[in-house]
């Protein structure tokens, strides 16, 4: 019998690696480039300063030529006579005349021009002042779509990723620079449209299923005929679940508040402490560490909900890696010259400094890497780190002395 062939599995069919060329124009000499321009422009503006110049010179020297040329003397009755020199003298001779006249002469041509040289040093500061001035304008007016494109592309990076700068004009460097932009800011709206929807499905997705087995859990715990080793089971179960779901929220966190905040609204830093620390204060009592607090207004403009998530991951973290007795935190809030500052100091455990930079990476704390104690999920100051960054702020750690941090929190105002 003849053995069937297997036919071979199907692959996908290859990529193209060849991408359709651009068409280029017919004369691509002939288009009007930045440089073409600025030779141009600066071409003919030494062009026109060369003539100006050119013109005042003849024009003074034309001048100082008619002056140079009328004689110092006059011939009256056969004498010769002068207002400008000594011609005349008692016993003078005639070789003494003439090198007088000579002598006259010579001095009125110098006189000339020196007056010459004067009005064409005024003339050339003149000139320069008009050039500098009309070179100033015109290198603004050619550049202003460089600017227009700095102004759009800092509104973007504050603001909106909507806005475009479609720039209009000769298709030169800048335009070809402008559209580049526009087709990257569409890319990166579309990415983030795209992560916002998937942290949107994520959000759904992930919390479902974590909120069926946690009232699951509960429902079995509220069994009363439960055997005591099933409880215990459901007890273990129920805090895993419960860690799952912390961790789910604070990844999902993290990666809305890495995110510029569009919506931005007056939030007091005193505020925001305040809530935080009262939402602290029941663990911190059981923990034995005291709360203290010295709150000054402090407006910013942000969103509240993150805010106040960066003073509850501060204020949670210092009382959580405190020492066993006689603890305490601290809290400010303080209104700086166009900066506002949050500031949670805490005693604790020493921290040496090198190992500040690895305590806002996620799933880090310090000595270890993994989310193994029950302190947390390991990601509060990652987001304290991202929310502020957001905001346009930034977060620093320093080790405090005899032991503890101190995070400084500085927000734009």
């Amino acid at each position: 019998m003849p053995v069937p062939t297997v036919p071979p599995p199907a692959t996908a069919p290859p990529k193209p690696t060849w991408e359709p060329k651009q068409q280029e124009p017919p004369y691509p000499w002939l288009r009007p480039t930045i440089r073409i321009r600025l030779t141009l422009l600066y071409g003919g503006m030494f062009l026109i300063a060369g003539i100006l110049l050119l013109s005042i010179i003849y024009m003074l020297a034309a001048q100082a030529l008619h002056v140079g040329s009328e004689l110092p003397f006059k011939i009256v009755d056969g004498h010769v006579s002068s207002k400008v020199c000594n011609l005349l003298g008692e016993g003078r001779s005639p070789d003494s005349v003439n090198a007088a006249m000579n002598s006259c002469v010579n001095h009125q041509r110098q006189q000339a021009l020196d007056t010459l040289l004067n009005r064409s040093l005024l003339a050339l500061v003149g000139l320069s002042i008009i050039a500098f001035a009309f070179g100033y304008a015109m290198a603004g007016r050619v550049l202003s779509p460089l600017g227009r494109i700095t102004r759009i592309a800092r509104r973007v990076a504050g603001t909106d990723l909507s806005r475009r700068i479609e720039l209009d004009g000769p298709d030169d460097e800048l335009k070809e620079l402008a559209d580049t932009f526009d087709d990257m800011l569409d890319r990166l709206e579309r990415a983030f449209t795209a992560q916002q929807r998937f942290v949107g499905n994520a959000s759904h997705e992930l919390r479902t299923p974590l909120a069926i087995n946690r009232t699951l859990l509960e429902v079995h715990l509220s069994d009363p005929q439960a055997p005591p080793e099933l409880k215990q089971l459901g007890k273990t179960l129920l805090a895993t679940n419960e860690r799952s779901e912390q961790l789910v929220e604070g990844l999902l966190l993290l990666a809305r508040s890495d995110n510029q905040i569009v919506e931005r609204k007056p939030v007091d830093l005193a505020e925001v402490a305040s809530r935080a620390l009262d939402q602290t204060r029941g663990e911190a009592e059981a923990k034995g560490v005291e709360l203290r607090d010295e709150l000054a207004p402090a407006v910013v403009q942000g969103n509240g909900v993150l805010l106040e998530r960066i003073a509850l991951n501060l204020v949670q973290n210092a009382v959580r890696y405190n020492v066993p007795d006689g603890g305490w935190v601290e809290v400010t809030t303080e209104l700086l010259p166009g900066q506002a500052l949050l500031v949670v100091s805490n005693t604790g455990p020493v921290v040496p400094g090198y190992e500040i930079d690895n305590l806002f990476e996620p799933f880090r704390r310090l000595r270890t890497e993994r989310t193994g104690s029950d302190k947390g999920v390991g990601l509060g100051l990652s987001i304290a780190r991202s929310v502020a960054r957001a905001h346009g702020g930034r977060i620093i750690a320093e080790p405090r002395e005899g032991g503890g941090l101190v995070m400084r929190v500085s927000l734009p105002v």
